[in-house]
């Protein structure tokens, strides 16, 4: 018997140690977490023939997040500085992220005690009795330890959610100066467009006169005229679909800067087709680079620490509470030893039954954590395919670009050909005006093409991040 009295408190003093160890340093429940792996090729399937338009060029501005500034453009930079401060895109997603940072403020304050404190004065009294006066005070204090790692968990998923947040808030930003770039370049073209159309109305005018002048004379048919006149104004009302053309890209680059088209004006300008030479770096290089993908791992991470919250319920529950309390029936009286009380108090609880709700519990965190995994996984693959297809695009439209501008240089040498041609009477005006058609087509086209390339730009910096680091954000 002598022997058991002495075991039992060694007992009772080990198991006390190990729960203050516990106590102390956590026993976190939730599983280590690790980045998802993925398919990583070795290099860009289509970058070798995509290298006759992507040059070796400087990855200074696109390292630093400024890719518009690639394109050599000074109004370009104004309106990108204007849509990163005004949009109103980038200020909800600004706004999402400073909520998720205070979700993250608001976690880690649970992990700290928490004191309250109360006040009373009362008056009393009845009739022909002298009024009473009664005063209390009182401070409570009520902390539950983070023993199993609950409270860590979740300090843990809100950061990564916050962390998602920023590459959400990266995402809207590249996403609404992408916007702007392709709406800017696509108004310049239309504006190169509309001198285009000026200069060939002049042309088509000057043909409609040498019709009526040899149909005046007698050399030439009624029909000659009527030829020209409709090609010109059928000229004239494509150049006014045009026009509305350009003004609706006015209206929507307005919108992207903060401001009501009524107070926006671009005015016309020279338009120079620069397509610079992007810096894709190897792939492994998108998974820092594209924010998509960084908030698709943090959602992951995020899924990841709810697991561990779940599995804490299968633990009981600390909680400490102190309180100090006084009592008084003067106000004078109330701070004075003998009208305070205090009390200390440890609580646990513990879930003995629930039907295995906790279970399910964790088995839904698993499923969200496997759901989470799959849309990154989706994402990563989306990413790659998206520089693939931006990196043939590119290749292609440089090929068709040579192609078009030696058609465009023949077709308008063949329009001068027929147009004097006509003049000494060797051919119909019918062969004039299918000439004037196709070297107006032509020129079109051209203008089409450089636009084109400028946008499939765009496409490739927003394929690849747009220089956005996902190693900036906040551990």
């Amino acid at each position: 018997m002598k022997l058991t009295n002495l075991t039992y408190p060694r007992r009772a003093g080990l198991a006390a140690t190990m729960a203050l160890a516990c106590l102390l340093a956590g026993c976190a429940v939730g599983p280590a977490y690790e980045r998802p792996s993925s398919a990583m090729p070795a290099a860009w399937k289509e970058a070798p023939p995509a290298e006759g338009w992507l040059p070796a060029a400087p990855a200074d501005a696109l390292d630093r997040g400024e890719w518009w500034k690639l394109f050599g453009d000074p109004v370009l930079d104004r309106l990108a500085d204007r849509v990163r401060i005004s949009n109103q895109n980038i200020a909800a997603a600004v706004a999402n992220y400073a909520q998720a940072q205070a979700v993250v403020r608001e976690q880690r304050a649970a992990l700290f005690p928490s004191v309250s404190a109360s006040g009373s004065v009362r008056r009393s009294g009845a009739r022909n009795t002298t009024p009473a006066t009664s005063a209390g005070a009182g401070l409570q204090a009520d902390w539950a330890p983070d023993v199993w790692g609950r409270l860590r968990q979740a300090v843990s998923g809100a950061q990564a959610s916050a962390q998602a947040s920023e590459a959400d808030l990266a995402s809207a930003r590249l996403s609404a100066v992408g916007e702007l770039a392709t709406n800017y370049f696509s108004l310049r073209e239309a504006d190169a467009e509309l001198r285009i159309l000026d200069v060939t109305l002049e042309g088509y005018q000057r043909s409609l006169e040498i019709a009526r002048n040899r149909y005046n004379a007698g050399i030439a048919a009624q029909t000659d005229v009527l030829q020209a006149q409709t090609l010109y104004v059928n000229t004239q009302a494509e150049r006014v679909a045009l026009r509305r053309n350009r003004d609706t890209l006015e209206h929507a680059i307005a919108v992207l800067v903060g401001a009501t088209p009524a107070e926006f004006e671009l005015p016309a300008a020279e338009w120079t087709p620069v397509v610079p030479g992007i810096p894709t770096g190897v792939p492994s290089s998108l998974l820092q680079r594209r924010p998509d993908i960084a908030a698709a791992e943090r959602d992951v991470a995020a899924a990841n620490a709810q697991i561990g919250v779940a599995r804490s319920a299968y633990f009981p529950n600390f909680g400490l509470s102190a309180a100090l309390d006084s009592s008084a029936s003067r106000v004078g009286d109330l701070f004075k030893a003998s009208s305070t009380l205090w009390s200390l108090r440890l609580s646990v609880a513990q879930t003995v039954f629930d039907a295995g709700a906790i279970g399910a519990r964790v088995d839904q965190a698993r499923a969200r954590q496997e759901a989470a995994v799959a849309r990154y996984r989706q994402t990563v693959l989306g990413a790659f395919q998206d520089v693939e297809d931006q990196l043939t695009a590119g290749a292609s439209l440089a090929q068709q670009e040579r192609l078009r501008r030696e058609a465009s240089l023949a077709a308008d040498r063949t329009e001068q050909q027929f147009l004097n041609r006509y003049r000494q009477g060797q051919v119909d005006f019918t062969d004039v005006v299918t000439a004037q058609v196709s070297a107006l087509n032509a020129r079109r086209a051209l203008l089409q093409l450089q636009v084109n390339r400028q946008n499939a730009a765009v496409a490739l910096i927003q394929a690849l991040g747009g220089g956005w680091q996902a190693g900036a954000m906040d551990g």
